[in-house]
Formats: C-alpha cells, sequence, structure tokens
C-alpha cells in the first residue's frame, strides 16, 4: 500500500478535525484479506480493522483503494468484487494510483470518466480496459459513482472524496484545500 495516497483523506476521516457540526455519520476503517498486520510501501505497520468479508455494502458505501503494485495479483479478486458491488448498489469508489489499473482491468471504468498516472498508463497495464475516451488529463476525477487520482493527485482526491461525503462545509473544504496546495497560511 502506497500510504502516502491516502494521507490527506484519512487524517481528515479519522480525526474529523474540520467536520462541521451536523456532518454525517463516517466511519473510516482499514481492511485487509486478514487481520494479520500488514507493511506498507512506506514502511509502516497496519493492522487492519476488519476482513473484506466484513464489508457492508450499500448505496451509502464508500471504498478507498489506495495505490500499490499488488492490485493486479488474482488475490485482490475479493477486493474488486465489494468494489463492483458497491458501485452496483449506488455506493462510491475511490481509488488512485496503482488501484485505478484494477478498476480499469475490471471495467470499472468505461463509462465514466476517470484518470490515472498519465495517457497510456491504463493501457498500457490493464488489458481488460476500454475506456481511453473518457480519460481525463488531471490529477482527480469525479463520475458516477467513481473518484480517481493519479500518484501526484493525492490532494485534490481527498477534496473530492471528502466533498462527496459532505463532511466539511463548502467554505471549510475550500480553505482546507486552499492551505495545503499552497501554504498560504490565510486560507485557515
Amino acid at each position: 500500500m502506497a500510504d502516502w495516497e491516502i494521507g490527506y483523506v484519512s487524517a481528515e476521516l479519522s480525526s474529523g478535525r474540520f467536520f462541521r457540526a451536523d456532518a454525517p455519520e463516517v466511519r473510516f476503517r482499514t481492511v485487509g484479506m486478514t487481520t494479520d498486520p500488514i507493511r506498507t510501501m512506506g514502511g509502516l505497520t497496519v493492522v487492519p480493522d476488519c476482513t473484506v468479508d466484513d464489508i457492508r455494502v450499500s448505496g451509502d458505501s464508500v471504498i478507498i483503494l489506495p495505490g500499490s503494485d499488488r492490485w493486479q495479483e488474482l488475490s485482490q479478486s475479493p477486493v474488486m468484487d465489494v468494489a463492483e458491488a458497491i458501485l452496483s448498489s449506488g455506493g462510491t469508489v475511490c481509488a488512485i494510483c496503482g488501484a485505478t489499473v484494477a478498476l480499469a482491468e475490471h471495467g470499472m471504468l468505461d463509462s465514466v470518466h476517470h484518470t490515472s498516472n498519465g495517457p497510456g498508463f491504463l493501457e498500457m497495464f490493464a488489458s481488460g480496459y476500454s475506456g481511453s475516451s473518457l480519460y481525463v488529463d488531471g490529477p482527480a476525477v469525479s463520475d458516477g459513482g467513481v473518484i480517481t487520482a493519479g500518484s501526484h493527485g493525492a490532494l485534490m482526491w481527498a477534496k473530492l472524496i471528502l466533498g462527496h461525503l459532505g463532511v466539511f462545509d463548502d467554505d471549510v473544504l475550500e480553505a482546507w484545500h486552499g492551505y495545503f496546495s499552497t501554504g498560504d497560511p490565510q486560507c485557515y
């Protein structure tokens, strides 16, 4: 797992520090194939809160898929099955970097605007991908229940996810993004 790619969104969803007073309830949980500790690409040890089998699939489910160089492994199929079920139920699937390859491989990017690590990237790594006409060359894109980002788009991806969840007031979300994208303390 590319732990740095989910840092902005996981910090805000876990801490709730800027949530509006009447924000919808959000429970951020880490998930693994088992609850055995995993070592991230950044060298952190994460103990999953639950397993893939514990994920509740509904129209309000949101799954956040971090980048990894393991998304093409067959062992990741149960995660993709859950992602497809969430999307089919009207929920939201969020993927960044390598996770966009898995979505592309499973046809989840064939009918929505999306992005990844640059034009041609998905064609290079996802043999089942046929959504190139909907590819957007930008840091992050939200369309049809799918929020995608390239490895360079973690901040914008987090903004789109937080905005989708409606946990920040709009002006707070803009200030938050403004500060982290420019470093300007006046954004606070």
